[in-house]
């Protein structure tokens, strides 16, 4: 194991950090969010195209590019940086998670080919560690009935992966309703997707609390992330931005404050690395149980503190930004924002944390 990136994962992130460099710097961020249409598909086509980010945990011969977690890793931390408003978490890390571990072979090419999206139809709030609310049940026609709030990425799908009990449906987004719903991250915009006697195709037995303890960790990635851009933003602004003829930076009181931001990215960093690292190890379909039990432990460790990171760096970000870090031209908002959506994505820090000591097998207290 090692938490270094290799020389291909630092080839991987030139060529995403290049693109949206060029595509989605923060003024363009800004304007899709204020638009109608606050996903850039056009932005998503060329990375999918150009760098082939859609299939990077697809197979090779399902026209993937057979990568693992740490690359898809990687991608998710120059995302953060940008907060780009594509589907490659709700697409190409959770859907084809989930179509992996049911074996399903077709739609995963289209998928990895990045001219079909498609969204697993859970709240984003739901948790690997409490059951699925059953709100979507199975007709005696073979329909689906029922609704799922919350749900990322639904209003760009071409296809909805739906969970009902232990099965997997496929259905064409075409056939359900989806209503976006106001949301914090306006990066990220969540609807409630609604069926109604809607067709679907079971593809699979599927134990969804995988699936989010697996897009948990790589999560941890993206808040890394948002938070390397907040300490560096920060950082050129307090050297930049003078008070009584001395660069803000040099005040003793912002020194500290910005060292102990440092060393919380640097932690974060090793964390998300390591969940990254050992997920990457978990193999599809006959899992070996202790892979998959170091994954999950290391999934909650990073999300736990990743997400808290994430949080505390962006609101150091505005505070130390003074006037101008409280302004809606400012894009330091739009980090805090993804920054607080993402803490209770797939489980909140606390929820984690909970679960560490069960994961770690460790005696409760007596």
């Amino acid at each position: 194991m090692t938490l270094l990136y290799t020389e291909v994962e630092e080839e991987l992130r030139a060529s995403v950090r290049g693109l949206l460099a060029d595509r989605s710097g923060p003024d363009a961020v800004l304007r899709r969010a204020e638009s109608a249409a606050p996903y850039d598909m056009d932005l998503w086509k060329t990375l999918s195209r150009e760098i082939g980010v859609a299939g990077l945990l697809v197979p090779e011969e399902y026209g993937g590019a057979g990568a693992s977690a740490r690359e898809v890793a990687v991608v998710l931390e120059e995302l953060g940086r940008a907060v780009a408003p594509v589907p490659f978490l709700t697409s190409s890390v959770l859907a084809t998670a989930a179509l992996l571990r049911v074996g399903e072979e077709d739609l995963i090419q289209e998928l990895a080919s990045g001219e079909t999206t498609a969204a697993l139809a859970v709240s984003l709030a739901a948790s690997p560690y409490r059951p699925l609310p059953e709100t979507v049940t199975v007709t005696d026609r073979g329909t689906l009935d029922g609704a799922v709030r919350a749900v990322a990425g639904a209003d760009v799908a071409d296809v909805l992966l739906v969970p009902v009990g232990r099965a997997l449906y496929q259905v064409a987004a075409e056939h359900v309703q989806v209503d976006v719903a106001p949301s914090l991250d306006l990066t990220r915009p969540i609807a409630t997707v609604t069926f109604s006697d809607t067709p679907g195709e079971a593809i699979g037995s599927l134990d969804v609390r995988e699936v989010l303890s697996f897009g948990a960790g790589l999560l941890a990635s993206e808040q890394l992330g948002v938070a390397e851009w907040c300490l560096e933003a920060t950082l050129a602004y307090i050297k930049e931005r003078h008070q009584f003829a001395r660069p803000v930076g040099s005040f003793q009181a912002i020194k500290h404050r910005m060292a102990d931001l440092w060393l919380d990215v640097v932690r974060a960093r090793a964390a998300a690395r390591n969940a990254a690292d050992l997920l990457a190890a978990v193999p599809y379909g006959a899992a070996a149980v202790e892979a998959v039990e170091a994954g999950e432990l290391a999934a909650a460790v990073a999300k736990s503190w990743c997400s808290e990171v994430a949080v505390r760096v962006a609101e150091e970000s505005v505070q130390l930004h003074g006037g101008i870090g409280m302004t809606w031209e400012h894009p330091v908002h739009l980090y805090l924002k993804r920054a607080k959506s993402t803490e209770i994505a797939f489980g909140a820090p606390g929820a984690h944390r909970d679960a560490l000591a069960v994961l770690a097998d460790l005696p409760a207290p007596v």
